[in-house]
């Protein structure tokens, strides 16, 4: 327990090195939380009156992002199935920084339901009342936690291992790791029942949003990390496997067309049959009756998606300056088409035919900013950290020193160690 604590001190102190543009993006970051945090300090005084979040609109931005997250921290499958059950050695070393960022997108998802809670003093009423198996928001809470323990146990373990230059055990971790791929697929799909099984709102009545938020998932959480590893590429030594990139590249791809061709069913369905369970749609992309907040939104959506998926098609995203543009393109589109474009649309109408529209408050966007910010903020800190751990710089028997040759170190399952470009940084 000493020497884990010990390691636990040492990484909070590497955390803090860095050159100056290290510097600057965390004190960005930290200062846009704090932002945050001022922001949803005055929410709490008055209330989500700061919101603009109403009786009839009672999900908004908050509830968008969560289920955007969510999405986000169960794309870290992606990494691990390829490895562990088809074994590409080329994302081995990658595998990390998916689980990384599961890590930090389920913080956030954490952040955003606690913000979105009127009194989150009264927390404990949801634990007190736990209509376990019947209530699905039951089911949330238990798999969002449970991942997030999964992934912190499998993170933890293997960079601990590589820090005590120790093979790490199967028994440990592999376990972890299969149940961690299934876990991945209940969070998203119980998020989706969520919504799905509200039956006063038809816009979310439709037996393909659990697959939808599967293959929207799988596409925006991979384009992420090849933006992040974009950015470990060109900002640090470290050599990011160009077979893993092309290997990200087709899943995002894949499950991109997956995403756009279950969006072209469901709104053929919607306006083919022109019932009056449509005009949730209708509002959405053509408004209703001089109403139209959210068609701006969704037709920006629609061009993104289109336009990423034209890119990725193309030899042109074999270029770094290409790909980013189009991971980049696909993110945003993914997150408007499962935030605003599918929590609030189903407020609109109102069960009494009232049409309501909503607009977030900009202290309801600081919050947002604030929490995005402190993921990002944990994320940082955690690739910080793994490098060097990696890379044999920061072990149980010497300090931590950036000019230090590099040590390999055993890869996750302890088959071959990392080669000096892989471990570089």
């Amino acid at each position: 327990m000493r020497d884990y604590l010990r390691f636990l001190w040492r990484c909070f102190r590497v955390s803090f090195i860095g050159d100056w543009r290290y510097q600057a993006w965390m004190g960005l970051l930290t200062a846009v939380s704090l932002l945050g945090l001022n922001a949803y300090a005055r929410q709490l005084v008055d209330g989500l009156s700061t919101t603009g979040m109403t009786d009839e609109v009672s999900w908004g931005l908050y509830i968008a992002n969560f289920t955007f997250l969510v999405g986000m921290a169960a794309a870290a499958v992606m990494l691990v199935i390829p490895v562990y059950i088809y074994r590409n050695r080329d994302l081995h070393d990658l595998v990390i920084f998916g689980e990384l960022l599961a890590v930090a997108a389920i913080v956030m998802c954490l952040a955003f339901v606690t913000v979105d809670l009127g009194r989150p003093d009264r927390f404990h009423h949801l634990l007190l009342r736990f209509n376990f198996p019947i209530s699905m928001l039951t089911w949330d809470v238990i798999v969002l936690n449970g991942y997030l323990l999964l992934n912190l146990h499998i993170c933890g373990y293997l960079i601990y291992c590589a820090y005590r230059r120790k093979k790490p055990g199967k028994l440990f971790y592999i376990p972890f790791v299969f149940v961690a791929i299934v876990w991945a697929i209940s969070i998203h799909t119980v998020t989706a029942f969520l919504y799905v099984g509200l039956g006063g709102r038809p816009f979310w009545n439709s037996a393909i949003i659990a697959p939808r938020f599967l293959a929207s998932a799988f596409a925006a959480g991979p384009a992420f990390l090849i933006v992040s590893l974009w950015a470990l590429d060109r900002y640090t030594a470290y050599d990011v496997p160009r077979a893993a990139i092309a290997t990200l590249r087709n899943i995002v791809t894949v499950a991109l067309l997956i995403n756009m061709f279950l969006l072209v069913c469901e709104v053929f369905v919607e306006f083919y049959t022109d019932s009056s369970h449509g005009v949730s749609m209708h509002y959405l992309f053509f408004g209703l009756h001089g109403y139209h907040a959210l068609v701006p939104w969704i037709w920006t959506a629609m061009l993104l998606n289109g336009g990423a998926l034209v890119l990725l098609v193309s030899p042109l995203t074999r270029k770094w300056g290409y790909l980013n543009a189009a991971c980049l393109a696909l993110i945003v589109g993914v997150w408007i088409e499962k935030g605003m474009g599918l929590i609030v649309p189903a407020f609109i109408p109102t069960p009494l035919g009232d049409i309501v529209e909503y607009a977030p408050t900009l202290n309801e966007t600081l919050v947002c900013l604030g929490i995005w910010a402190f993921g990002l903020l944990l994320y940082t800190i955690f690739v910080r950290i793994t490098i060097p751990v990696l890379s044999g710089r920061l072990t149980h028997d010497r300090a931590y020193d950036p000019n230090a040759p590099i040590q390999p170190q055993q890869r996750g399952d302890g088959a071959t160690p990392l080669s000096t470009s892989e471990a570089r940084i």
